[in-house]
C-alpha cells in the first residue's frame, strides 16, 4: 500500500515551525511572512469560545476576576519588565494567543485558570480550562524603584494604551484603523497573536511583535517600549490588504471630548471641563504648526489636511490645571497627549480627524489618523514605521507660540444677539520677548458661510501673550464655520495657526 503523504500549505508549514521551540531564531520577518501568507487566503473569524459560565457575567462580575500578580511573567526572575494577563470574558470573547521569546525561541504562555481570582463568581475552573487570554499588560518601575506600575496594556481589537511618569489612562491607541466613519461601516482589525521577547536584566526597553488579522487586512507589528518621564512607543509594521478599503488610517489615536471651554455642557456640571484631549496639533512637511481644538457636535464631523510628509501629528491634551476640570477621580489633567512622529518621509496623503457627538464621558468620540494618498492594492506589502510618544509635562509645542485656550460667548455686551465670540489665547516665547507695545496682529479668514463682525488683537498682560477676540455672524446654521488665524507682528508671523470649526446647530 502506498504511503499517503497529509498535504501541508505554506501556511501550515509556517506556523508548525513557530510552534517548535527548537532550531530558528524568530524575528520581525517571520511575522510579515505569516501576516502575507494569511492575506492570501480567506479571513476566518475567531470563534467564541466561552462557557455559560463565563459568557452571562455582567459587567461588575467580570471586573470581579483579577490576575494573581505573584504569577506575572518574569517576576520570579526580577527582571525590569513584568505581565499580567486578562481574563476572556465580557466584550473579550475569543483566545488571543500569547507567547515569549526567550533568546528568538518561541514559547506559548498556556492559559491557566488558577492564576486568577475570580472574586464572588461561582466558577468551576474544569469549565475554563479551553479559554485563552483576553489580552495583556506590562509594568516596571514608572513612578518608583519600590514599585512596579502599569505602563502599557493591550486589550481587545488592536487597541492599546500607554502611560508617562504621573500620568492616569485617558486616550487610547491602535494598530490600524479602517474605514473609520464610512457609511459602508468601519472594520475593527485585532491583534491575533502577540510574542514577548524576555528582557536583560538591565534592559530600558521592552519589545512586542504582534500579528493583525481582520476580513480585509493582515498586518506584522514590532512594538518597542522605552518608558520614562515621556513613555516612548516605536512602531514597525508591514501591512497587506485582501481587499480595497476607502479609508486606510495609519497610527490611529482615538480619544474623547465631552465638553470644554469651547463649548459649555449641556446639564449642570459641577465640572468646568471633562475630556481627555483638547485639539488636534499638526506640525506639516512645510513646517508650519496647526492647532484644532476639539468639539461635541451634533451630528458626525469628518475634516482633514491634505499635506506631503508630515512631521508630526497628535491628539493632545493642552490644559493641565486641576481647577479647569474639578475632578478628583478622573483627574483629567493628568492624561496624556499623544505625538506621532513619522520615521521616514510617508509622501502625500492627509490627516483625517472624526468627531462624533456623544451624550456623555464614556464614549470615546474623537479619532484622528493620517490617511496615505496612494493605497496599496491587494496583496502589496505596505511599510510604516513611527515613533509614538505618551506626553504629560513636556507635550510637543510649537517653537514660537500655541493656542492655549479656545472660549466661546460673548463677554461685554449691552444686549443678547445671534452673534458668535471666540476669544483665543496664543502664549509662548516668541510672544514673552515682545514689548507690551508691539504691534501684533491678529490674520484672520472664515469659509463663505461666516461673516466677520469685528476682530481685536491685544496684549494679555496676566500671560505675557496675545488674545484675539472674534464675533461673527452664521448665514446658514445647518452648515459649519472654517475659520483659520495666526499673529503676525510686522512680517514675522509669531504663532501657530489656530484653525477651528464650528459644526451646525
Amino acid at each position: 500500500m502506498p504511503l499517503l503523504t497529509p498535504l501541508i500549505t505554506p501556511l501550515l508549514a509556517f506556523c508548525l515551525a513557530l510552534t517548535s521551540t527548537g532550531a530558528f531564531a524568530f524575528g520581525f520577518n517571520d511575522i510579515t511572512q505569516r501576516a502575507k501568507l494569511l492575506s492570501q487566503g480567506s479571513y476566518k473569524k475567531p470563534a467564541n469560545n466561552l462557557p455559560k459560565a463565563i459568557d452571562s457575567l455582567t459587567y461588575d462580575q467580570y471586573r470581579d476576576i483579577r490576575f494573581n500578580t505573584d504569577k506575572s511573567l518574569w517576576r520570579s526572575a526580577r527582571l525590569p519588565f513584568e505581565v499580567a494577563f486578562f481574563h476572556q470574558g465580557l466584550f473579550y470573547d475569543h483566545p488571543v494567543k500569547i507567547n515569549e521569546l526567550v533568546d528568538k525561541k518561541v514559547r506559548e504562555i498556556k492559559f491557566d485558570p488558577a492564576s486568577f481570582n475570580y472574586g464572588k463568581n461561582n466558577i468551576d475552573p474544569q469549565q475554563l480550562q479551553q479559554l485563552g487570554f483576553a489580552g495583556f499588560r506590562i509594568h516596571t518601575g514608572l513612578n518608583s524603584k519600590n514599585y512596579k506600575d502599569e505602563v502599557m496594556v493591550f486589550l481587545g481589537a488592536s487597541y492599546f494604551r500607554a502611560l508617562g511618569k504621573g500620568q492616569a489612562y485617558g486616550m487610547s491607541a491602535r494598530g490600524l484603523a479602517l474605514d473609520t466613519a464610512q457609511n459602508s461601516g468601519e472594520e475593527f482589525p485585532q491583534f491575533t497573536e502577540f510574542w514577548l521577547e524576555r528582557p536583560q536584566a538591565n534592559d530600558k526597553d521592552m519589545t512586542i511583535y504582534a500579528l493583525l488579522d481582520s476580513p480585509r487586512a493582515t498586518g506584522a507589528y514590532r512594538f518597542t517600549i522605552k518608558p520614562g518621564a515621556e513613555t516612548t512607543v516605536d512602531v514597525k509594521s508591514q501591512l497587506y490588504l485582501r481587499e480595497n478599503v476607502t479609508t486606510l488610517g495609519i497610527a490611529p489615536l482615538t480619544s474623547m471630548y465631552f465638553f470644554g471651554e469651547n463649548q459649555r455642557s449641556a446639564v449642570e456640571d459641577h465640572r468646568p471641563e471633562v475630556h481627555d484631549s483638547d485639539g488636534l496639533s499638526v506640525h506639516t512637511g512645510t513646517d508650519e504648526w496647526i492647532w484644532r481644538p476639539l468639539v461635541n457636535p451634533k451630528r458626525l464631523l469628518v475634516t482633514s489636511y491634505a499635506l506631503e510628509n508630515p512631521k508630526g501629528f497628535g491628539l493632545m491634551q493642552r490644559d493641565r490645571e486641576f481647577s479647569s476640570y474639578q475632578d478628583l477621580e478622573a483627574r483629567y489633567e493628568k492624561r496624556p497627549s499623544v505625538w506621532i512622529e513619522p520615521k521616514g518621509k510617508w509622501g502625500k496623503g492627509r490627516i483625517e480627524l472624526i468627531q462624533i457627538p456623544t451624550a456623555d464621558e464614556t464614549n470615546d468620540n474623537a479619532v484622528a489618523f493620517w490617511v496615505p494618498e496612494a493605497t496599496p492594492k491587494p496583496g502589496q506589502p505596505f511599510d510604516i514605521e513611527y515613533r509614538m510618544a505618551w506626553q504629560k509635562e513636556a507635550d510637543t509645542q510649537p517653537p514660537l507660540s500655541w493656542v492655549s485656550q479656545t472660549r466661546r460667548g460673548h463677554g461685554y455686551t449691552k444686549k443678547v444677539d445671534e452673534s458668535i465670540a471666540l476669544i483665543v489665547d496664543f502664549e509662548g516665547p516668541a510672544l514673552k520677548k515682545l514689548p507690551a507695545d508691539a504691534k501684533v496682529a491678529g490674520v484672520l479668514t472664515l469659509d463663505a458661510n461666516g461673516k466677520l463682525l469685528e476682530a481685536n488683537t491685544y496684549r494679555n498682560d496676566v500671560t505675557g501673550g496675545w488674545r484675539m477676540a472674534v464675533r461673527l455672524n452664521r448665514t446658514d446654521d445647518t452648515k459649519p464655520v472654517e475659520l483659520s488665524g495666526r499673529l503676525r507682528n510686522g512680517t514675522d508671523t509669531v504663532s501657530e495657526t489656530w484653525s477651528y470649526i464650528l459644526p451646525p446647530n
